[in-house]
């Protein structure tokens, strides 16, 4: 128990020191205090321990409201999230920024799969040709998905398979077979789950990757890898008429879709029309079905839109099998697909 030093009664700021209420020799340890001095006494013991006391609260306090202030932009998000709350703008005007990667899940394969799947699409088109199988990546919750020139070319009937099951009727915005990319609109939809669109010039050799698509009709297919080169120069048929291939992914025989890359040809003749592009080059394995897809980096951005893999068994003569990925794949740097958006949105691709 700890006895109260201090006198009961109040004490004014003019008494006279020399009369100081403590100088009792027995208040402070049995020494006396020397009133001859004319000064003050220490302080009694118990005044620093209740200046300590007061602080500590208000120190760990100020300490948590900095650490609030460092993660609160990562948490603030998965918080509106979680509570139906996400403020982010969604007008249908332009590309919606609505895939994010939780901080605990950042830089993870699972983490990138779980933001970005929805947001990507398997796509079937149907042709006086036959049925072809592609992927796409949805921009804006009304329905935008952007896919490549080559897996919706010469359809009379395009259908969309969201990841959740759900089917939609599409019709084609534009196209731009020179970049081999194309723009087509859900009828009737609205809130959907939206990519994010990254910055491809940002994009370095080495650096990890996710790729997502529906390979063979598997839709949701993950896979991943590392950006294994920059500025590739692919050429690939403009439209599927003339070429072997006739569309990726075709159902009854037909090649993956064909493309060149070192003066040489890959997958089967692309034809008397093509066009070359800048790829990014990725060992992301991408099989018959992935064109369309999204590579995506590890913060959950699209980087790229997968366009073309080298299969090996279509070079070997007399071989009638499809061969799986051998780490070769290429990609539309997202850049090139930001550019021509507002084209492809008007129609007037090239």
């Amino acid at each position: 128990m700890t006895e109260n030093l201090r006198p009961s009664g109040a004490h004014s700021t003019d008494q006279d020191p020399t009369s100081y209420p403590y100088a009792s020799p027995s208040a402070y340890d049995g020494t006396a205090y020397n009133s001859a001095a004319g000064g003050y006494p220490p302080p009694p013991p118990y005044a620093p321990t209740n200046r300590r006391k007061a602080k500590r609260p208000v120190a760990l306090l100020a300490a948590v409201a900095i650490a609030a202030g460092v993660i609160g932009g990562g948490t603030a998000t998965l918080v509106g999230r979680l509570n139906g709350q996400d403020s982010a703008a969604t007008g249908s005007g332009g590309a919606v920024n609505g895939t994010t990667v939780s901080q605990s899940s950042k830089g993870t394969v699972a983490g990138v799969a779980e933001a970005v799947s929805p947001a990507i699409v398997e796509i079937g088109a149907a042709s006086s040709a036959g049925k072809s199988t592609g992927s796409g990546v949805v921009i804006t919750e009304d329905g935008e998905i952007v896919t490549n020139n080559h897996v919706i070319s010469g359809a009379q009937q395009i259908q969309v398979t969201l990841s959740t099951g759900r089917t939609y009727t599409a019709d084609v915005m534009g196209t731009d077979p020179d970049k081999d990319l194309a723009l087509i609109k859900l009828r009737d939809a609205s809130g959907l789950k939206t990519a994010t669109l990254g910055d491809s010039s940002k994009v370095k050799v080495g650096e990890e990757v996710v790729a997502i698509g529906s390979p063979e009709g598997l839709t949701g297919t993950v896979t991943s890898g590392i950006v294994s080169a920059l500025d590739r120069d692919v050429t690939v048929a403009k439209d599927d008429s003339g070429s072997s291939g006739q569309g990726q992914g075709r159902q009854g025989g037909g090649q993956e879709w064909p493309f060149e890359f070192g003066g040489q040809q890959f997958n089967g003749d692309t034809g008397e029309e093509t066009t070359t592009y800048k790829a990014l080059q990725t060992d992301a394995s991408l099989n018959p079905g992935n064109s369309g897809g999204a590579l995506i980096n590890m913060d959950g951005e699209i980087i790229g839109i997968n366009s073309a893999m080298y299969s090996p068994s279509s070079s070997s003569a007399g071989s009638g099998s499809s061969a799986g990925s051998v780490g070769l794949g290429f990609a539309i740097p997202v850049n090139t697909l930001k550019a021509d958006l507002d084209t492809l949105r008007a129609g007037n691709g090239s």
